[in-house]
């Protein structure tokens, strides 16, 4: 992804202080889809689509045991497939998807998960989120920033954009924040969003960015 224009100096005055604050708070931020390795992030990332991570990590467990890699999942019988990942919503659709990923990881890619945004986001059922969560987390790559419900939530909240369209947001957090922020970034913020600035009765009495959010959308500021 190409970045935008130059952004204020405000606006990446107030990515350095969020950075700050947010390494600070949690300094060692893990993904919390679990997984053992690149093709099982990935495909617990497919799964999480309209899901939650704790709901995926009470389903992957039963489906990686029987589907251990994609040579397996690739000649999977889709029944099976949507009975085990049927909690997770959206089952025939997510099953199809991983099934033609993995046939396409075998066929196209040596049944390795590719580290690269082009190859992952041709993959069925991979978008530019998902692919930015697997080369982030299980290759280190800083392909772009993840931006999930909470990143989308949070980046209102604390200022730094005004948009609610995920690849509008993105663009702008590539431009504010320094390149080396932008794996840790979102995994930091989306944690913040689950423990304390939550959708709806954001903790903001108990919040350790408080001073320097400007709170902006939530109720009563």
């Amino acid at each position: 992804m190409s970045r935008p224009g130059p952004v204020s100096p405000d606006l990446k005055l107030q990515g350095r202080r969020l950075v700050r604050a947010l390494n600070r708070l949690f300094p060692e931020p893990a993904c919390a889809l679990d997984h053992r390795n690149p093709f099982e992030l990935l495909a617990a990332t497919v799964l999480s689509a309209q899901c939650t991570d704790a709901r995926v990590n009470l389903v992957t467990p039963a489906l990686f045991a029987r589907f251990p890699g994609p040579e397996s999942l690739a000649v999977a019988d889709l029944a099976d497939v949507e009975t085990l990942i049927h909690a997770t919503g959206f089952f025939r659709a997510k099953a199809r998807n991983l099934v033609a990923m993995a046939e396409a990881l075998v066929e196209h890619h040596g049944s390795q998960v590719p580290r690269d945004l082009e190859a992952l986001t041709a993959l069925p059922g991979v978008g530019r989120k998902t692919a930015n969560v697997v080369l982030g987390t299980a290759f280190g790559i800083a392909s772009g920033v993840v931006v999930d419900t909470h990143v989308k939530r949070l980046t209102y909240r604390l200022g730094l954009t005004i948009s609610t369209n995920p690849i509008v947001i993105e663009r702008e957090l590539i431009n504010i924040l320094p390149k080396t922020q932008w794996i840790g970034f979102s995994h930091r913020l989306i944690l913040h969003g689950r423990q304390t600035c939550v959708a709806l009765h954001p903790r903001c009495d108990a919040c350790a960015l408080a001073s320097i959010c400007p709170r902006i959308g939530v109720s009563g500021s």
